[in-house]
């Protein structure tokens, strides 16, 4: 037993060597782009298989949180904190959320590299039950798109994010806040986001902001408010 324990940790640290020089095939062409994610990565950031693949670029995050200065955000999938990092620098407090115990570590170690962490308030929980407990001026979702697969779908559906369709997950967020950011795919059925903020009462704004990495549009941003964030 004792030999599969040691057989077991090996194989965990020899993972860990592989993402760190980015020769794991699964993280390989994110490793790629480590300082488009993080500018500081060289500095300790820390980040799991999911984390390389859905971490948002860091230019685009720094342009979302703008939009917040001086709020409080509740980041409600923060995973390894890329965008939380960036609402902290700016915000007068954030709420980060996630269900991963062990991804949280990871974002409070990230906040940390950025000198941000005590701005930040790191919960793990599942949002959606979390929600009736949570206050904020505004909410930043950017809920797991389904993987990389996303990108294979002429239209992406709101139906097709996760943990919940992106209907029910709008209407849990309206209960805390109608100021409401939605990060989604490039692809995604930009008809739906016009019929969440029609359907709302009273009706909300829209703004779509197209994001840009190295020129290539790579997703969306969509901005709810009853009045501008």
């Amino acid at each position: 037993m004792e030999i599969e324990k040691q057989s077991s940790l090996n194989k965990d640290v020899s993972l860990s060597m592989e993402e760190e020089n980015g020769t794991n095939p699964k993280i390989s062409r994110y490793w790629i782009q480590r300082y488009v994610l993080f500018s500081k990565y060289d500095e300790g950031i820390k980040m799991d298989e999911e984390g390389w693949y859905s971490v948002t670029p860091e230019e685009i995050p720094i342009k979302q949180a703008e939009r917040c200065r001086g709020k409080v955000v509740i980041d409600c999938f923060s995973g390894v904190g890329g965008n939380t990092i960036q609402f902290a620098k700016v915000c007068s407090s954030v709420i980060a959320i996630d269900i991963d115990p062990v991804r949280i570590e990871m974002a409070i170690n990230n906040a940390m590299v950025y000198g941000v962490a005590n701005n930040v308030d790191y919960v793990v929980g599942d949002f959606i039950h979390l929600a009736p407990s949570l206050k904020g001026d505004v909410l930043f979702l950017s809920p797991p798109w389904g993987g990389p697969t996303y990108s294979q779908v002429e239209s992406f559906k709101l139906d097709m994010l996760q943990p919940i369709d992106g209907y029910t997950l709008f209407k849990i967020a309206q209960s805390i806040t109608s100021n409401i950011i939605i990060f989604l795919p490039k692809n995604v059925d930009i008809a739906q986001l016009e019929e969440l903020a029609c359907l709302s009462s009273p009706p909300l704004t829209l703004e779509i902001e197209e994001n840009y990495v190295g020129g290539k549009l790579i997703a969306i941003t969509a901005y709810f408010s009853c009045n501008a964030v």
